[in-house]
């Protein structure tokens, strides 16, 4: 049985940055969306990025900006993993010299079957309640039962939370979970309890 691993998203302050890694989290994510609660400009990212050790995944989350403005985030933080929530293709998604996340919108019609062709070089495929023009953390759960894992690994986000998310995990059997707005008490500001919990409740699920 293997763990699931688990990214924190959305982090805008150091002392939830450090309580997602005291907790354990897998993986954290900074958002560099114009428009959402939870954007960072350079020099906040540079310095949150800066307290995580090794070992701990630094992403970086864009939607639809251009390819100048996202080497530009690159070139002030150091961030190991990007990830795409828009409709950049696979070719503007690889050539950052990074590996890569692609969110796919699974009421688009194609699936994950569809996201797997588009993406065969994709580090992982996301699967989020995000709707069109809008910014993520929306806290809408998905219909699970439409999900099914194939040969990329999957990421599962949107609407979870520690009492629904050793569920989501036995039931879609998942190779990451992705949680924002379900470990928070305002857009952007996380609660340390919450991601303990969220932590704890996610690696007791069963996954074969």
């Amino acid at each position: 049985m293997n763990a699931v691993r688990v990214k924190i998203c959305g982090l805008t302050r150091p002392q939830d940055v450090a309580a997602a890694i005291a907790a354990g989290a897998d993986a954290l994510g900074f958002v560099f969306v114009p428009g959402s609660p939870r954007c960072l400009d350079e020099a906040t990212a540079n310095a949150l990025v800066q307290q995580v050790p090794a070992f701990v995944c630094r992403v970086g989350l864009f939607l639809d900006q251009d390819a100048e403005r996202v080497r530009h985030v690159l070139q002030k933080v150091p961030l190991s993993v990007l990830q795409f929530h828009g409709g950049e293709d696979a070719e503007f998604c690889r050539q950052f010299g990074r590996p890569y996340i692609k969110a796919v919108n699974l009421s688009a019609g194609n699936g994950l079957a569809g996201a797997e062709a588009a993406y065969p070089d994709a580090a992982a495929l996301l699967v989020d309640s995000h709707v069109p023009g809008g910014h993520g953390g929306t806290g809408k759960t998905l219909d699970w039962q439409q999900i099914t894992t194939g040969s990329l690994p999957l990421v599962l986000a949107g609407g979870l939370n520690a009492a629904n998310v050793a569920a989501a995990v036995n039931l879609v059997q998942p190779w990451a979970v992705d949680v924002s707005s379900g470990v928070e008490t305002a857009p952007g500001i996380k609660d340390a309890n919450a991601i303990r919990r969220f932590i704890e409740e996610a690696r007791s699920g069963q996954r074969s």
